[in-house]
């Protein structure tokens, strides 16, 4: 028994030292507390893969009409407003997925696939050349805004200042329980330019996903200019943040683990299972919330009907039950079906084959020109989030091939 393990469990998503290494708590919640309580900050938390899993899966009993977000002023019937149908149980949620689906369908996301590559090169190739060079800040920072600003049309201009309040509205600084006051701002911000886009593409549309969602339409019913609103913002906050931490976090453990990296240089058609087991080992969303309906009896508790509830995912992906030894980084796992990363059930993650598709373009071009690379551990920052896991800064020094 370690001298850790001997501390008594508090678990507490806010707490700095927690997201320098989530996964030893996580593993105590496993075996110690399955279903954890914490009064103070009013939740409940699963942690075994069968429970999370399961959970995703119940959208009755488990509901998303108040949110995702352990953050209270994120909380309640207000946060479809920004979270889209992710805040929206059946059939509101179904109704505006479908519609939302109408244009953001699975054609549009491959057909990026060549600008996605254009846009990996435009940024990698300047910032190989100079041989050391920040990851986030240079690379993984600036593709997914694009791609995503690209998808909906936001001019080229604008994506700098689109990315800086996109990376305000996920950051949390130490010891802060709630949404701070700059995050609000850059949301107002971001509501207040979706806003006018959608106006300006309702007056003259063109061929990008606004103006697609601007015309979806299934029997007389289309989306309204709030729901549109929400589901940019969503694409911003979620599809975003949550693909950079992700191309961050694929390095970091590829730099950590270099015979990993090295199956990856050698066999190019190990790109995805590098993204898959990167999604697997340190996923970016490591926590979602729902709202208990009734009463739930779980191992030798009760969730009170009302409770808000964390599914802990970063948990989930390494519980040695569903993963072989799941605390280490195998590229070559062939173990992804029961990946807890994008949920599952009703709510599976809509934009979870534009995450991939983006990964393992720009993760494929980084392979093929760069044999070894380390990682400056000194230089590296963390972002702090709640339930968004990976790096604000990952100082790296590649050698070329």
């Amino acid at each position: 028994m370690t001298a850790a393990s001997l501390e008594p469990l508090t678990f507490d998503p806010y707490d700095y030292l927690f997201h320098e290494d989530p996964y030893p708590t996580y593993e105590r919640l496993r075996t110690e507390a399955p279903l954890y309580h914490n009064p103070d900050l009013g939740f409940y938390a699963l942690s075994r893969h069968a429970d999370v899993l399961g959970a995703f899966r119940d959208s009755v009993r488990l509901s998303n009409a108040n949110g995702v977000s352990l953050d209270p002023a994120a909380w309640g019937p207000h946060a479809h407003k920004t979270m889209s149908f992710l805040a929206m149980d059946d059939p509101r949620h179904m109704r505006m997925r479908k519609l939302v689906f109408k244009g953001f369908t699975p054609r549009r996301v491959a057909e990026m696939e060549d600008r996605i590559r254009e846009l990996t090169l435009e940024y990698l190739e300047p910032a190989l050349e100079r041989g050391t060079f920040d990851w986030i800040e240079e690379f993984a920072g600036k593709l997914p805004m694009d791609v995503i600003s690209e998808l909906m049309g936001v001019p080229v201009a604008d994506r700098a200042e689109i990315r800086r309040l996109a990376d305000l509205v996920v950051h949390r600084e130490d010891g802060v329980l709630d949404v701070p006051d700059a995050a609000v701002h850059a949301s107002l911000e971001l509501i207040v330019y979706y806003s006018e886009m959608v106006a300006q593409r309702r007056e003259n549309r063109t061929e990008d996903l606004t103006s697609a969602l601007l015309d979806a339409e299934i029997e007389g019913d289309k989306l309204t200019e709030e729901e549109i609103i929400g589901f940019m913002f969503l694409m911003v906050v979620a599809g975003n943040e949550t693909t950079t931490k992700l191309l961050g976090n694929a390095l970091y453990w590829a730099a950590k683990n270099p015979a990993e990296y090295a199956k990856v240089v050698a066999d190019p058609e190990l790109v995805p299972s590098w993204v898959e087991e990167t999604l697997r080992y340190d996923t970016s969303s490591q926590m979602v919330a729902r709202t208990a309906t009734v009463d739930l009896p779980y191992h030798d508790g009760v969730i009170p009907a009302g409770a808000k509830v964390l599914l802990l995912i970063g948990s989930a992906n390494r519980d040695s039950d569903a993963f072989t030894d799941g605390d280490s980084f195998r590229i070559e796992r062939n173990e992804g079906s029961g990946l807890a990363s994008f949920g599952a059930g009703v709510h599976f993650c809509l934009g979870a084959h534009l995450a991939r598709l983006e990964a393992v373009v720009a993760l494929h071009e980084f392979a093929a020109r760069v044999g070894s690379f380390t990682v400056d551990d000194g230089g590296i920052e963390r972002v702090h989030s709640s339930n968004v896991r990976g790096f604000a800064a990952l100082p790296i020094t590649v050698e070329a091939r």
